[in-house]
C-alpha cells in the first residue's frame, strides 16, 4: 500500500519508497464516532517523535470510515495519543457545526506531490464562510488552465476537514465532488453560512482568490 501511495503522490523512487514502506508498517488508527456524518477514520504515525496524520477517511454511502481504514491499512493498530485525541475532538466539533481551524502541522504532507501540497495549502487558507473555485485556485497558483488538476488534487486530498476541500466548487457554482458525498459537502457549507439557490448552485457575490 505504501509503495502504491508513493507512486500516486511522488513518482516512483525505490529507495524512498522503501523508507515510506517502513513508515507505513507502524501505522495507527483512531475512529471518531458518532458524528452527524458517520464515522471518521484517522490514520497516523509517530514520525521523529511527533504524531503525524497520513490520512483522514470519511464515511461514504454503504462504507464506513472504519471499514475503509481496515481495507486500505490492514496492519493498522488501534491507538491514540494526546495530539491525535485533540485533533479528533476538533473534528467532531467541526462536524457538529463549531468554528474550528486546524494547523497543517498535524498532517504529513510528505505523502503529497509538490503541486498537490501547494493546492492543499491554498485551500487550507480559505476561511470558514468563504468559498472558491477550482479555476480561481489554479489561477492563484499560477496555472490558469489548471482547474482540472486542482480538482484532482482536492479529490485525492488525504486530509479532508483538516484541509477544508469542501470550500472549493465548480465555476458554474455547482458543488463538484467530495469524498464524503455531495450531501455532506452541502451540509458543511450550510453550517458555515453558505446558501444555495433552488437549482442547487451556491449563492456567492465574491469568491476567495477572486
Amino acid at each position: 500500500m505504501a509503495v502504491t501511495l508513493y507512486r500516486v503522490y511522488r513518482g516512483f523512487n525505490p529507495l524512498r519508497a522503501a523508507l515510506l514502506t517502513l513508515r507505513f508498517r507502524h501505522m495507527n488508527k483512531k475512529i471518531i464516532q458518532p458524528t452527524p456524518f458517520g464515522s471518521v477514520g484517522i490514520v497516523w504515525s509517530d514520525i521523529n517523535d511527533s504524531a503525524k496524520i497520513v490520512r483522514v477517511l470519511l464515511s461514504k454511502s454503504g462504507l464506513s470510515a472504519g471499514d475503509q481504514v481496515d481495507r486500505l491499512y490492514p496492519g493498522c493498530q488501534m491507538d491514540s495519543c494526546m495530539e491525535i485525541d485533540a485533533v479528533s475532538t476538533s473534528i467532531k466539533a467541526l462536524l457538529d457545526g463549531e468554528d474550528i481551524a486546524f494547523s497543517l502541522d498535524v498532517a504529513d504532507l510528505n505523502v503529497c506531490s509538490a503541486f498537490q501540497e501547494s493546492v492543499l495549502r491554498a485551500e487550507h487558507a480559505i476561511p470558514r464562510g468563504s468559498i472558491s473555485t477550482y479555476k480561481l485556485i489554479a489561477a492563484y497558483l499560477g496555472k490558469p488552465n489548471g482547474a482540472r488538476s486542482v480538482g484532482n488534487a482536492l479529490a485525492n486530498n488525504p486530509f479532508p476537514l483538516i484541509v477544508p476541500c469542501h470550500r472549493a466548487i465548480r465555476s458554474d457554482r455547482l458543488l463538484g465532488g467530495y469524498q464524503g458525498g455531495l450531501e455532506m459537502k452541502r451540509a458543511l457549507l450550510e453550517q458555515e453560512g453558505i446558501t444555495f439557490d433552488k437549482s442547487g448552485r451556491v449563492e456567492c457575490l465574491r469568491f476567495h482568490y477572486e
